[in-house]
C-alpha cells in the first residue's frame, strides 16, 4: 500500500515527464480512477465549478489572506450570499465574531449552535457514565439538527467552528450546501491540532504510542 505522505519525489506536482512516478504510485497504478475523475471534472457543472473557484481562491489569496478572507472570497466566487456557520457551543464567541465579519462584507449569516434541540444524552443511548459530567443533565451535541435547519433555511455555503470528532462528519453527511471549515476543534493545544504533530517527539510522544 502506498502512502504519499512520505514520498520524496512529488512527480505529481511537477509537469508531466519532469519526473519519474514511484512505481505504486496512485496517479500511474490507479490510471483509470484518474480518467474517470478528469471526466467528472469535464461533465459534472457543479463539482467543475466548486474546483475552479477553489484554486481561484488559493492563487489569488495565497499566503495573503487569512482563513476567514479566503472563505469570504471562495464564497463570493461561487455566488453563495448565505452563509450558515454551524458552530460548537463552547466557540459561540469566535462564532459570533465571524459573524459580524461576515455581515461586514454583506453576507446573510444564520449560525446554528451544537446544542440546538436539547436532546438529553439518554435519549440517543448514552448512559451517565458516557457524559462529559456524570450526574448532570447533559444534551447530545445534534449535527445533524444543524445541517437540517441550515438546509431547511437554503444556505448556500456552510462553514464549521469546531464541532467534535465526528460531529463534523455527521454534519458533512447531512449538509445539502457545500461545506468548508474556520475552525477546527482542539482544547488541548488551543484548537491548533497540528501542534501535537509538530511535538510528537517530545511533548506529544505518547501520540506515538
Amino acid at each position: 500500500m502506498w502512502t504519499c505522505a512520505k514520498c520524496g519525489v512529488q512527480a505529481c506536482s511537477a509537469e508531466p515527464g519532469a519526473r519519474r512516478y514511484p512505481t505504486d504510485c496512485p496517479t500511474t497504478v490507479g490510471a483509470d480512477l484518474i480518467d474517470e475523475v478528469e471526466a467528472i471534472y469535464e461533465h459534472d457543472p457543479e463539482t467543475r465549478r466548486l474546483l475552479i473557484a477553489s484554486a481561484q481562491t488559493e492563487a489569488a489569496g495565497y499566503c495573503r489572506e487569512t482563513r476567514a478572507e479566503e472563505i469570504m472570497s471562495f464564497a463570493r466566487r461561487i455566488g453563495a450570499r448565505r452563509l450558515g456557520v454551524a458552530h460548537c457551543i463552547g466557540l459561540a464567541r469566535e462564532a459570533a465574531l465571524f459573524e459580524d465579519i461576515l455581515k461586514a462584507h454583506e453576507f446573510e449569516v444564520h449560525c446554528i449552535c451544537c446544542k440546538v434541540g436539547s436532546t438529553p444524552k439518554e435519549q440517543v443511548g448514552l448512559t451517565d457514565a458516557e457524559k462529559v459530567h456524570p450526574g448532570q443533565y447533559e444534551p447530545v451535541c445534534s449535527p445533524v439538527a444543524q445541517a437540517r435547519w441550515l438546509n431547511r433555511l437554503g444556505m448556500q455555503l456552510n462553514v464549521v467552528i469546531g464541532l467534535c470528532v465526528g460531529h463534523d462528519s455527521l454534519f458533512f453527511r447531512n449538509s445539502d450546501a457545500p461545506v468548508t471549515v474556520l475552525v477546527v476543534k482542539d482544547r488541548v493545544t488551543g484548537h491548533n491540532p497540528v501542534a501535537a504533530l509538530y511535538t510528537s517527539h517530545s511533548y506529544y510522544r505518547r501520540l506515538k504510542g
